[in-house]
């Protein structure tokens, strides 16, 4: 953990040199479960982020908080020493036996107790991110999850259509089970709509992946002025955004319209042996 941070930082340092004379509006730290990383880590990771970028025009700070195991009172204590005004508590679902099945670590009470947590530390800007199609959940089980989100009342919700990964354990399931099991249907996505709007939220941002369960999307729910910026601008591509760790997606955007791209390496022990490799990827773009 200590030499990953160690190796964002010198990224950091590098985009710090190579956009300083550019605004930065949104920090989005996510793409997983950032709240893997212990309090210390956490502090070090934000702290070096402030020390060595112009935080001052910030319009959105997110933290993907994410699995509800992995959110404690010091995490989040952290998390709002340092600014951060927008997070995810990401429950998938609210029904236990489901996310027993697909090995979720978390349970639907670890949920409640995380997002509690966060709304009694002041954060008043909370994302929850659901999946429609996980294996067994039907018209019902969709909307006893909506019921429950309803009631904690989220500031945003981001409803997915599930993806199956070609090397996960769903995938493998699937292969020994019918896929007719996965029942994503309008009904499920109306359901979902209906509970977003029932929170006073609107749909303002939408996209698809690949291998994704039926012919849907990924929507993006939120109240009045708690849409998630960083969302649309990705989504719109008309303006550079750079991506710092493993797995991440450099898009540098130039006069015109062109956009290109450069990626750091998925596998975390490549991208730490190979960080001068992934620097300069990223120097040569935005040169």
């Amino acid at each position: 953990m200590d030499r990953y941070i160690d190796c964002l930082i010198r990224e950091l340092d590098f985009t710090a040199q190579a956009c300083g004379d550019k605004i930065l509006d949104t920090v989005y730290i996510g793409g997983g479960t950032p709240t893997t990383l212990e309090p210390i880590q956490m502090d070090r990771l934000l702290t070096a982020l402030e020390e060595r970028l112009d935080l001052s025009h910030l319009q959105e700070f997110t933290v993907e908080a994410g699995r509800a195991d992995s959110i404690t009172e010091a995490k989040l204590q952290v998390l709002k020493k340092h600014g951060v005004t927008r997070i995810s508590v990401n429950p998938q679902t609210m029904q236990q036996e489901t996310l027993d099945f697909i090995g979720r670590r978390h349970t639907v009470e670890q949920v409640y107790e995380a997002y509690r947590l966060a709304r009694n530390l002041g954060f008043d800007n909370i994302n929850m991110d659901l999946i429609l199609g996980l294996p067994g959940e039907d018209e019902t089980a969709v909307a006893d999850t909506i019921e429950k989100v309803k009631a904690l009342a989220p500031d945003s919700l981001t409803v997915h259509s599930l993806a199956i990964k070609k090397a996960s354990r769903l995938a493998k399931w699937i292969e020994q089970n019918d896929r007719s099991a996965l029942k994503n249907t309008d009904e499920t996505m109306a359901i979902a709509a209906a509970g977003a709007e029932a929170l006073h939220m609107q749909p303002y941002y939408l996209y698809r992946q690949k291998n994704m369960a039926g012919s849907f999307e990924n929507v993006g729910y939120a109240k009045e002025g708690k849409y998630g910026i960083y969302n649309i601008l990705i989504m719109e591509e008309l303006q550079t955004i750079v991506a710092l760790g493993a797995g991440t997606i450099t898009k540098a955007v130039f006069p015109g319209g062109r956009i290109e791209r450069c990626d750091c390496v998925k596998e975390v022990d490549m991208y730490m042996d190979e960080i001068d490799e992934m620097i300069a990827r990223k120097r040569k773009l935005l040169q």
